[in-house]
């Protein structure tokens, strides 16, 4: 599980980096709020006089606007320590179920990319030409992979791929929803028996979600052959499919009345379609909920869904093993709108926000997702073959705004750095003495710091000690050196002990030992 980190002299802090083992991660925080630009004081404005002026002949003599894009932002220390703590958790998981890593460039050919996320290929960043090819800016991780996979002739993987990736979306910044974001997939790549590898999937997600103990959640799930074949059933032309599709992909946001609207209003579909439509996607459930169907008059006649609900059962008796259904809705609203899934689709949602020091809850919608896509790879195969796939993306982002919020709530100081020592001396001219230590634990590889000044106070070095979370502190000062020994003291409780310098580094990892 990931829990608070220990506590330091100056206050609760928040370790900088997950041990090996278990990784940490915190619910409770630090203010991360900086104010920028600094007040000029003396001649700290020279920054300022000499940006501006270079701004005032492009802007007329208008200063220049220090911001980030819209939809996008800087993270200072103590977010990107919180986030690194956060994604090692994911990694550590990926790991675990014996994925390799790849990485893909963050541009793509703009045709990779066209025609594979249905309404949403607005939302892709198209860049202008320069003469050459045309380019766009990756909006998942999902199709590099598959084309990855078609254009090395890869039949047979299981990847995770942790990246950027870029949509022209409208962003809701207090939602983690950005236009620049991290995405964490895990995939497996080939031809299995049915639904053991879209389990696995789902596990994946119940473990990274428990651990992470943000509250209760639900994994709704979904098949793209049970939809079609209700849409089907109901009367709509298989050209209609996926435009339907996207419209009932609104259903986690707008009300029935609105999605039917929707269905009538702007994709042509009749009012008794849409209310044959209704009767199905409002339903969810389990086990029984798919028996139920699999007796439905109308969609056991129906080749599509009859395959999609016989492999949703066989889904939920593997979930059943892995004892994790009580946290798995079969749920028919859910569509998800990108145009290649094929088979299986899911979603994790929160259903609350246990925190104590927050009267609102966080609403940050689902945070996870993913599918089947048999056929994306053949879509880039000469020969049209193709790779079954199925995988998961975990909204990393929506996750962090979670966390980060119950940081700054709590008052917690977030540890930015993995110092584990300070090198400090008591008098004047120990310059040379404290470099020479340092450079033996660094050697030692031991993580250490100083202060960069010639003769620092010894009250000075040992605040920074406690400002910063570092737990141990090693003082060389005159005695030491005609003595041999080196004093050890812990920042915690401010004890201090004289070791043989040879003994030094020893005594240090035993007491860093967790």
């Amino acid at each position: 599980m990931l829990r608070l980190g220990p506590l330091a002299a100056a206050g609760r802090w928040l370790p900088a980096g997950p041990r090996l083992g278990l990784p940490c991660l915190a619910a409770g925080p630090v203010s991360f709020s900086r104010s920028w630009p600094p007040r000029p004081v003396g001649d700290c404005g020279l920054l300022r006089r000499q940006v501006r002026p270079a701004a005032g002949s492009a802007t007329g003599g208008r200063g220049l606007a220090l911001k980030t894009p819209k939809g996008t932002r800087d993270h200072p220390p103590a977010h990107t320590a919180l986030r690194d703590r956060l994604l090692a958790a994911v990694v550590a998981c990926f790991k675990r179920h014996g994925a390799a890593a790849i990485d893909t460039p963050v541009l793509e050919l703009r045709e990779t990319l066209m025609g594979k996320y249905g309404e949403d290929a607005k939302l892709i960043y198209e860049l202008q030409d320069q003469g050459g090819e045309l380019l766009a800016l990756r909006y998942d991780l999902t199709v590099p992979f598959a084309r990855y996979l078609a254009m090395n002739k890869i039949t047979n993987m299981k990847r995770y791929h942790i990246a950027k990736v870029y949509r022209r979306d409208n962003p809701a910044t207090t939602r983690g929803r950005y236009r620049e974001f991290y995405q964490c997939d895990f995939d497996i790549a080939g031809q299995f028996d049915p639904m053991i590898p879209d389990a696995e999937c789902l596990k994946i997600v119940h473990e990274i979600l428990s651990d992470l103990q943000l509250g209760d959640f639900l994994i709704k799930v979904n098949d793209r052959r049970i939809l079609n074949g209700v849409f089907a059933v109901c009367g709509i032309p298989e050209s209609k499919f996926l435009t339907t599709c996207s419209t009932v992909d609104k259903l986690d946001r707008m009300p029935w009345k609105e999605v039917r609207s929707e269905m009538v209003g702007e994709k042509g579909l009749s009012p008794e379609a849409a209310d044959r439509i209704g009767e199905y996607v409002q339903l969810h459930g389990g086990l029984d909920l798919i028996e139920r169907l699999l007796q439905d008059p109308k969609l056991s006649q129906n080749k599509l869904a009859k395959e999609g609900l016989g492999d949703m059962k066989l889904l939920f008796e593997y979930l059943t093993l892995f004892g994790i259904t009580g946290q798995i809705s079969f749920d028919l609203s859910l569509a998800r709108g990108l145009d290649y899934y094929t088979g299986v689709i899911f979603e994790a949602v929160l259903l609350q926000q246990e925190n104590d020091h927050v009267e609102e809850p966080v609403s940050v919608g689902s945070v996870a997702g993913g599918g089947r896509y048999d056929g994306l790879v053949g879509m880039f195969d000469p020969k049209g073959r193709k790779v079954p796939c199925v995988g998961v993306s975990i909204g990393i982002e929506r996750i962090f705004s979670i966390l980060e919020q119950r940081v700054q709530a709590s008052g917690e100081k977030v540890r930015t750095t993995e110092t584990q020592v300070l090198v400090a001396t008591p008098q004047k001219h120990l310059l040379a003495a404290r470099l020479k230590l340092i450079c033996e634990l660094w050697d030692a590889g031991i993580k250490a710091e100083m202060l960069y000044k010639k003769d620092p106070k010894l009250l000075k070095q040992l605040q920074y000690c406690e400002d910063t979370g570092i737990p141990l502190a090693v003082i060389i000062g005159e005695q030491e050196l005609t003595d041999g020994v080196i004093k050890l003291r812990n920042v915690a409780t401010r004890e201090e002990v004289d070791i043989p310098r040879e003994k030094l580094v020893d005594e240090i990892r035993r007491r860093l030992e967790p």
